[in-house]
């Protein structure tokens, strides 16, 4: 990638780009907030039913969410392409970046199914009871039919985040939510006359989500206010395999760095499994709610992305600076939000996810609100890595991203977690504290790999150099 210095007129201040920042970050802050929040009614409401349904979901919802994310690297891959055209002005280059994208969607969506319909047995595997894999298989073999329309929205999202135009985002995100709920009263718990399903019930609303919320996004961007001159949908027959190995050789990196984190939070539920129930239960209370306030970040972070992104199209070295400081701000701001949100209101938020008739209750509330404590240690590291990480896609640096992220969630954050909560005896505790250990290596790691490249870059009135990830 080549950059260079923009005239002195047209440095805005900081100011501004914060003001740029939160107007394209705000709704997919929303989006992520609102889609995490399907998440967390699952919680709720399987959490209302029973113990084992919330400790079967906690592991099935997370091993969905492990594949999704893995999958997601190649949507993802879409928009600093997307971006960086939009900043070029290339409105062909997009329409052949976004239809490949949902080329490859449909391909890893399909190549998932076999994976989650014998889900039971990988379970079994890792350690988990065979009731709780039982019931973790019924949930992803419903759940897994999801793949597929939830990469494809994925990529309808990233499309349309590069042209800003993400309240659409928001609204369609909300409607699947507002969805997703009134199912999940109907299914779970078989209201107005309807079979109680339990965990197959929040598995089939979560299905419709992903295809109301998917149908809504693709509507817009092929007949959206000002959308039809892409024509998105242009020879969607005809495979671009040029196009496809870039979107691919970008986007695989982004999904395995996705999966070295993701995979660390999924193993610390399989290790907490191996505690128990309750264990297992107050951790996913407690890890949604602290997905929940992370998911300022992860909107945060997307928005870094078509910034930087359309900075690098428009060849604008200082844009990019402004565009990374603005949003770090933005973020530290909502790192201190949250850890005065578990502090002072830990207890209550814990509570609503858990029946007080149930008699393991008090177990979870008061194992939920101390893991919540130590969920503000790692809110402040998480938030700094998955901010580099929007920046680093950006400038389309993504492999030594993986390798940094592989090392810092595997070889450092996972051992950490078991040694801390077996050997040196700390349970659920100590597994947690791994979790703060990999994820501080992998903000420092990353944070430093974004400085050095800018550091790289000449200053105005230099030669220009060619930086490759």
């Amino acid at each position: 990638m080549t950059l260079t210095a923009p005239t002195p007129s047209s440095r805005p201040g900081l100011g501004r780009d914060l003001l740029a920042t939160l107007s394209l970050g705000l709704p997919l802050v929303g989006s992520q907030v609102t889609q995490m929040l399907v998440g967390v009614t699952d919680a709720l409401m399987l959490g209302r039913y029973s113990v084992p349904a919330l400790a079967a979901g906690t592991l099935g919802a997370s091993s969905f969410f492990t594949v999704f994310i893995l999958g997601m690297g190649l949507a993802l891959a879409v928009m600093p392409l997307a971006a960086q055209a939009a900043g070029r002005g290339d409105e062909v280059r997009m329409r052949r970046v976004t239809r490949m994208g949902l080329w490859l969607a449909v391909m890893f969506g399909l190549g998932a199914l076999p994976l989650f319909w014998f889900s039971g047995a990988v379970l079994t595997a890792l350690g988990q009871t065979p009731e709780v894999a039982a019931n973790g298989q019924a949930y992803l073999r419903i759940a897994g039919l999801g793949m597929v329309p939830a990469l494809l929205m994925a990529t309808f999202r990233s499309h349309l985040s590069a042209l800003e135009r993400t309240r659409v985002v928001l609204w369609a995100t909300l409607a699947g939510a507002l969805v997703n709920a009134g199912l999940n009263w109907l299914l779970i718990f078989g209201n107005w006359g309807l079979p109680e399903l339990g965990i197959r019930g929040a598995a089939i609303a979560s299905v419709a989500v992903q295809a109301i919320s998917c149908a809504l996004l693709a509507a817009y961007a092929v007949r959206g206010p000002g959308m039809a001159r892409f024509e998105l949908l242009k020879n969607i027959h005809r495979p671009d395999w040029p196009v496809m190995g870039e979107l691919f050789r970008l986007g695989w990196p982004i999904g395995l760095t996705q999966l070295a984190e993701s995979g660390l939070f999924t193993a610390t539920a399989l290790m907490l499994g191996w505690l128990g129930a309750v264990p297992l239960a107050a951790h996913g209370v407690a890890i949604q709610i602290a997905g929940l306030t992370f998911m300022v970040h992860v909107g945060l972070s997307s928005a870094v992305t078509v910034r930087v992104g359309t900075a690098l199209g428009r060849d604008d070295r200082a844009a990019v600076a402004r565009a990374s400081v603005a949003a770090a701000i933005l973020s530290a701001g909502a790192v201190v939000l949250a850890v005065v949100l578990y502090l002072t209101a830990g207890r209550w938020l814990i509570g609503l996810f858990v029946s007080p008739d149930d008699p393991q209750a008090g177990a979870i509330l008061d194992l939920g609100v101390r893991l919540l404590m130590l969920a503000g240690l790692f809110q402040a590291v998480d938030a700094a890595q998955v901010m580099a990480l929007g920046m680093l896609r950006g400038l389309q640096d993504t492999r030594r991203p993986m390798v940094y992220a592989v090392v810092a969630y595997w070889v450092l954050g996972l051992p950490a977690g078991y040694v801390l909560g077996f050997p040196m005896g700390l349970g659920p505790e100590g597994v947690w504290l791994g979790l703060v250990v990999g994820l501080a290596a992998a903000g420092v790691l990353l944070s430093a790999r974004f400085v050095g490249l800018m550091r790289a870059i000449p200053a105005p009135g230099a030669s220009p150099v060619t930086s490759r990830s």
